[in-house]
């Protein structure tokens, strides 16, 4: 058996053991652990003149990291990457942001990709790329006259057709996913929705520019059993024990989210904020904790929305707080997992309510730290992908205030016995479709479409 070579937007931290940070490292951890392996990702390192590619090895995984320079990263990832697809893939169109420089640089930054690529690649190797940043890295290659194999997965939403071919470039993107052999969607719906707009009959390929691609689902999932010990065994470190002490007797509400407009972060500290309007009687018995790090704090977007979000919790507190009760903390910084596994164990409803994602982990390890004889209550945005999966969470319209409000105050109402009934049938779930089982799926439906896989010529 050949290689896996993965390759995204970023490489996991020097000096991190591979699966101990970032999500895509923790799915990978361990199918990467089980076979040779090359990972190749921007190093991190900007400079005027692209640094050579650096290698070092962890494991059994040798990772290739690149440079670029500021002009590349300007507009393959801050301008086309985010600031046109991020927001288009996530139904806000009014945030895109195109200009035809941005996608020549995001092509021009694929095909330099490419070449790295070419130069550590061997004839048996896979190759797995992953999302929105490296669309047109598989027509790069195959321009390359690289003929391996070459699966794709898209972590983020796919839109309906209508919102996609608001793109002004949408036919050259769909047409640069047809080089790939297999196209993963994290949802039934966003693999129809690609099927639809290719104007395919059948909802699992779809044929553009004379090419027929495979077309699966492949929901992503997390390593449940290492993450339910985590939260177990109590290991959460000194954050844990503050949270428990500082919080009492209180019930606890988490929310997880990186600083992001497509997370819904204003509509649910406004549910939050209904709730207590509406429930006097809860006012010093709640806490609602939401860890909020910053993310793309250069992009205008993002400053914006942390000054709005800044002044919502304090408008917040400043209505509801008691000398002895803050009920909102906010907090803009990030924690160690199994310091979050602790925090999610202790709290009595997780709020997870994006405007629109393409999974989102933070709801499937929120149920896999629960205990089992004393769960808390997931509410769940109909619009997240985990939606498709866990039945048993409180599902919501992230856009409803009221429906927010409603959905706390049911989750922290809720008896015993439907509590265990609801968070059995949510394990069960995450607990058959972990990070394994999602990888080696996606590789299995990859290696499947050889045998039927005609030449490509560059």
């Amino acid at each position: 058996m050949g290689r896996l070579v993965v390759i995204s937007n970023r490489i996991p931290v020097a000096g991190a053991r591979v699966g101990s940070t970032g999500g895509l490292a923790v799915a990978l951890a361990d199918v990467l652990a089980r076979r040779e392996a090359l990972w190749i990702g921007w190093s991190g390192v900007l400079a005027d003149v692209p640094e050579p590619p650096t290698r070092r090895r962890t494991r059994r995984t040798d990772i290739v990291g690149f440079g670029l320079t500021p002009e590349m990263h300007a507009g393959f990832y801050s301008g086309f990457a985010n600031g046109t697809l991020w927001p288009l893939f996530h139904y806000r169109l009014g945030l895109v942001d195109y200009r035809r420089d941005d996608y020549q640089k995001y092509l021009a930054t694929n095909s330099y990709i490419a070449e790295v690529v070419r130069q550590n690649l061997r004839p048996d190797d896979t190759i797995w790329v992953h999302d929105f940043h490296l669309i047109p890295l598989a027509r790069a290659l195959r321009a390359l006259g690289i003929p391996n194999p070459v699966g794709f997965f898209l972590h983020i939403p796919f839109p309906a057709a209508e919102v996609f071919r608001a793109l002004p470039v949408h036919r050259d993107l769909a047409e640069a996913l047809s080089h790939f052999d297999l196209v993963g969607f994290q949802t039934d719906s966003c693999r129809r929705q690609f099927a639809d707009y290719a104007g395919s009959g059948d909802p699992h390929a779809a044929e553009i520019g004379g090419r027929r691609v495979t077309l699966g689902t492949f929901p992503i999932g997390i390593d449940t059993q290492r993450f339910s010990a985590y939260a177990a065994d109590g290991d959460g470190g000194i954050e844990s024990a503050r949270l428990a002490e500082s919080t009492g007797t209180r019930a606890l509400a988490i929310g997880v989210d990186r600083l992001d407009y497509s997370k819904g972060l204003p509509n649910r500290i406004a549910g939050y904020g209904e709730f207590l309007a509406r429930n006097p009687d809860w006012h010093g018995k709640v806490q609602y904790l939401q860890i909020t790090p910053i993310s793309r704090g250069e992009v205008a977007n993002y400053r914006s929305m942390r000054r709005e979000l800044d002044g919502m919790a304090g408008r917040l507190n400043g209505k509801y707080a008691e000398f002895d009760w803050t009920p909102l903390r906010y907090l803009n910084r990030g924690y160690p997992r199994k310091s979050l596994a602790a925090f999610y164990r202790q709290a009595h409803v997780g709020l997870v309510t994006p405007l629109r994602d393409g999974m989102n982990l933070v709801a499937k390890e929120f149920v896999a730290a629960q205990r089992a004889d004393d769960p808390g209550v997931l509410v769940l945005s109909e619009f997240a992908g985990a939606a498709s999966e866990l039945a048993g969470a409180l599902k919501v319209n992230p856009y409803d205030v009221d429906a927010i409000a409603d959905a706390i105050g049911k989750a922290l109402a809720m008896p015993l016995d439907e509590r265990a009934s609801r968070w059995k049938a949510d394990f069960g779930c995450i607990s058959a479709n972990t990070a394994t089982a999602w990888a080696e799926s996606f590789l299995s439906a990859l290696a499947a479409t050889q045998a039927a896989r005609e030449p490509i010529a560059a």
